[in-house]
């Protein structure tokens, strides 16, 4: 089958790099792709909110199937969009509607949907501008840190920890008053803290049946030792030692379930990816947030371990009938490691040459925020540029496996965190 895939970042490129080995594949188109996806499928400039566009491309290339990447286009509604037109009706659409986008796209709608449904979650309450002095003395209330979210996207970088009720205060006013976030910052929710380890739970839902993939755990942090601001992702390990069956049923059990069966209870139609943001406090699972596509860096780490057929898969989202898939998992250890250009997540430069090895075994070099300049080099184009996954029987081979490659990855103002999976390999201990 002809099928195209809506996006440009790593993630992008793990899905064509998947896409592209399965029989089913004839022809895979990219929209926009990156300078890695157009080395394995065919990338066509184009906007992902161009929804005109995405029609157009549909019907001209034959597209039997869409794969959508990020959330922008989820969360403006794309699926609605394709499913509302005549032409493109019947074409199978992998991703939530507009509707169930909204786990994603609003914080406030997300926690509220947790509540209705049962689903563990930290304590909060929304604030608006108008209603910002409750908002103050709702945060003199709180025990510190005390969390700060934007309601709406804000590109991985709405969340705010504040160490002080001052600090807290000040974020919460250039939040609302200043528009820190621009609109996403419209609404705040203000968190209680929760501690623990993170995790990242993955879920493919065709609205009825789901299959649990993969778990990972990423590094948001730009510093090591998860210092300094946030960012997309700097690193992902996937499999994760305290996720162990035990824990993983308890997660199926108390979050899972009651998100698949509370979205088909609420006539939510979603037919796509479900990222589960966790914590593990004491070994009870809390859910810090639903993303409504898989994670990047994370699908890095996460695809590699799929050796089942992952179109069938897709497939079984789009058209309904995932409960007939056959999901199959490495028990390898599959570890990311971000390439991100100097200054990120504040300002950089672009158009650096990058200077590539030749992948060695055991390792995939995926490209996120690259292109080709008119020298036909390839040059960093984006924040996080490459993202180096090294697989192994142990956690110690794969990590070994990535960092051996980034270190023969050169380009002007590189950066990377050398400490990723370095807290797992403590836990192993």
């Amino acid at each position: 089958m002809n099928i195209l895939l809506l996006g440009s970042g790593g993630r992008e490129h793990a899905f064509a790099w998947k896409i592209v080995q399965s029989p089913k594949c004839t022809q895979l188109y990219v929209a926009p792709g990156n300078a890695g996806t157009s080395s394995i499928a065919k990338n066509i400039q184009l906007s992902i909110t161009d929804f005109e566009g995405i029609k157009k491309i549909i019907l001209e290339h034959s597209i039997e199937l869409v794969v959508v990447g990020p959330e922008e286009p989820l969360v403006k509604g794309v699926v609605d969009y394709l499913q509302n037109q005549s032409e493109t009706a019947s074409i199978p659409v992998v991703g939530p509607s507009q509707l169930g986008a909204t786990l994603e796209g609003s914080k406030d709608f997300s926690k509220r949907f947790m509540q209705r449904n049962h689903v563990p979650t930290a304590a909060y309450e929304t604030f608006t501008a108008e209603d910002i002095e409750a908002g103050l003395a709702y945060l003199e209330t709180q025990n510190l840190p005390i969390v700060l979210k934007a309601d709406g996207l804000a590109a991985g970088k709405g969340v705010l920890i504040c160490q002080t009720l001052e600090e807290a205060k000040e974020s919460f006013k250039e939040m609302l008053i200043d528009h820190k976030f621009g609109a996403a910052s419209a609404k705040v929710v203000v968190e209680e803290f929760l501690k623990g380890i993170e995790l990242s739970v993955f879920v493919a839902t065709d609205g009825k049946s789901y299959k649990i993939l993969p778990e990972a755990k990423d590094y948001k942090r730009i510093g090591e030792g998860d210092t300094g601001l946030n960012t997309g992702g700097m690193g992902a390990v996937s499999p994760v030692i305290f996720a162990d069956e035990a824990y993983m049923k308890k997660v199926e059990e108390l979050v899972v379930k009651p998100t698949v069966e509370g979205l088909a209870k609420e006539n939510i139609p979603y037919k796509g990816f479900l990222f589960i943001g966790l914590m593990n406090n004491n070994g009870q699972p809390y859910v810090i947030e639903y993303n409504v596509r898989m994670g990047d860096p994370e699908t890095e780490a996460v695809l590699p371990r799929i050796t089942s057929d992952f179109v069938d898969l897709l497939v079984g989202i789009g058209t309904g009938t995932l409960d007939q898939y056959q999901l199959e998992i490495s028990p390898d250890y599959a570890t990311t490691v971000v390439m991100v250009s100097g200054g990120y997540p504040e300002s950089y430069q672009k158009g650096f040459p990058i200077s590539l090895p030749q992948e060695a075994e055991h390792t995939i070099i995926f490209h996120a925020g690259t292109s080709t300049n008119d020298r036909n080099q390839l040059v960093n184009q984006g924040g996080r540029v490459l993202a180096v996954t090294g697989m192994g029987k142990t956690l110690e081979s794969a990590l070994n496996h990535a960092f051996s490659t980034v270190e023969n990855i050169t380009w002007e103002k590189s950066y990377y965190r050398k400490d990723i999976g370095q807290d797992i390999l403590k836990l192993m201990k």
